[in-house]
């Protein structure tokens, strides 16, 4: 059903807020300073910085722009928005784009739990002044029942969050998202005071040309832009469904990506200014790029395992690990907050009251997160599975808007609102050719390191972690199930007022 003028972000501050809380989670401060690290070369990482930058303008731009004008014109979440635009015969592919995030949610509220405990802990316990001191405190975390009492507790705040739609969605992230900025930007002051600082952000955007010649840079920044930004996940069509008619959909869309990419840039900064200035002075570079790029337990090993060691060794190292560790809080529970409406909106378009919705939602997930909260092996393929899986959402995302038709969703869902930009044949190529074409090679590429690095002796088995078959299974599995189901979502679908399915 379309979105009532009463069920509206109210204004164009509180809408964006919303989407950058999409956009800014754990992928920024968690994950990009350890790929940035991982793709630098002996000069530094600033050649990998220029090929994320890239794919912010060919990959993640174009497909927000996408999914802005997408939710705003369909007014639906995203199963109803695939029938409308791409047809009847193509809302199993809307479910399974919803689906991929949605399986995301399962267990990065069990991350959203681990920051929310570390954050705890760094308020009420001695800073970790040893490796050994910093993984007891890990594997005391990890070995009791706290990662899924923490997981619930991520599940039943998200929920209470959406419950009453996009008002209160949009109150949360009001305090959020500044809260959030605010404490980034003072870790970055703190950050780049350090003596020895300048040391790890000079190496962070010195360019070393010679890695542009490595694909494997080209693919990780394309990945990582995927990752961090949310385009093609789902979520940004679902909040645009609640635009307001006069808010801008390409503005909006240049602000997120842009918005995005500098609290990485920022969170980058401020870890390798950290790193460099304590480590700095007792190690070689080579042995500090070890640490910045070993990625640990379920890639926990920079920010739960050296962090806190970091903070211990900085005069009021205990109140910028509390900081560090509530900023990482507030990053998860906004994405993860945008997850559970995903969700909720489906089911709401499926005709169920939302209150009920989010129960059946926020209860499916309680449970079906417990396994990841159990055991970290199962966690990182749930991680590996369904993040490859984006790229497969991302090039479903450009269908629907190529079967619509490009330039006519051009004329009909972009045009035409005061003050915004314009798009044309560049965006029309990008959306219809090139946004594809990146997934199909992002996509071989990983299912290539899967057979070749990660699970060379195991590819063809599915009860490997890492294997091409687990993916191959998984989302064969998941397919299967949406396009049997095709005809009852539709059936059931309520669709906005004189309009029927494609």
């Amino acid at each position: 059903m379309a979105a009532p003028a009463t069920n509206q972000f109210s204004s164009r501050l509180g809408l964006l807020l919303s989407v950058l809380g999409i956009a800014v989670g754990t992928g920024n401060i968690w994950r990009f300073p350890r790929i940035a690290a991982n793709n630098a070369g002996e000069a530094g990482a600033g050649a990998f910085l220029l090929a994320w930058f890239v794919f912010l303008l060919l990959w993640s731009v174009p497909l927000i722009i996408a999914e802005y004008a997408l939710g705003k014109k369909g007014r639906m979440g995203v199963v109803g928005t695939f029938i409308q635009f791409a047809g009847a015969k193509f809302a199993w592919m809307g479910a399974f784009v919803a689906f991929v995030a949605t399986a995301i949610m399962f267990y990065y509220s069990v991350v959203a739990g681990w920051c929310v405990y570390y954050f705890i802990d760094s308020t009420a316990n001695a800073l970790p002044i040893t490796t050994e001191s910093a993984m007891a405190t890990w594997e005391g975390f990890q070995s009791g029942g706290l990662p899924i009492v923490f997981h619930m507790a991520a599940m039943v705040l998200g929920g209470l969050a959406v419950v009453r739609g996009v008002k209160s969605i949009e109150r949360v992230n009001k305090i959020l998202i500044p809260s959030l900025l605010i404490i980034v930007v003072i870790s970055l002051v703190n950050a780049i005071t350090l003596d020895g600082a300048r040391d790890g952000i000079a190496f962070l955007i010195t360019p070393d040309w010679a890695t542009l010649k490595r694909p494997r840079v080209w693919l990780e920044a394309l990945t990582q832009n995927a990752w961090d930004t949310g385009a093609g996940w789902g979520l940004i069509m679902t909040y645009g469904a609640y635009m307001q008619h006069k808010q801008r959909v390409v503005k909006n869309a240049f602000i997120t990506g842009f918005g995005n990419n500098l609290v990485s840039i920022i969170a980058a900064v401020t870890i390798f200014g950290t790193v460099f200035a304590v480590l700095g002075s007792q190690m070689s570079r080579p042995e500090v790029l070890e640490i910045m790029q070993t990625s640990g337990p379920a890639s926990t090993g920079l920010t739960f395992i050296w962090m806190p060691q970091l903070f211990a060794q900085m005069a009021g190292g205990k109140v910028l690990a509390m900081l560090f560790f509530l900023g990482l809080s507030f990053a998860a529970f906004s994405s993860l907050i945008s997850m559970i409406e995903l969700a909720t909106r489906i089911l709401v378009d499926l005709g169920f009251k939302r209150n009920r919705a989010v129960a059946i939602i926020a209860s499916g997930a309680l449970v079906l997160g417990i396994p990841s909260a159990m055991h970290l092996g199962f966690l990182g393929n749930q991680d590996f599975v369904w993040g490859v899986a984006l790229m497969i959402s991302g090039t479903f995302v450009a269908f629907a808007v190529t079967r619509f038709g490009a330039e006519r969703f051009r004329q009909e869902a972009i045009l035409g609102i005061p003050g915004d930009w314009g798009v044309g044949s560049v965006w029309k190529f990008l959306i219809r050719y090139l946004v594809p074409l990146q997934a199909i090679v992002l996509l071989v590429w990983w299912l290539y390191l899967a057979a070749t690095v990660y699970a060379p002796d195991t590819w063809y088995d599915p009860t490997d972690s890492y294997s091409v078959m687990t993916c191959l299974v998984q989302w064969g599995l998941a397919l299967a199930v949406f396009i049997g189901l095709n005809r009852r979502m539709v059936a059931k679908t309520v669709l906005p007022v004189g309009l029927e399915a494609r």
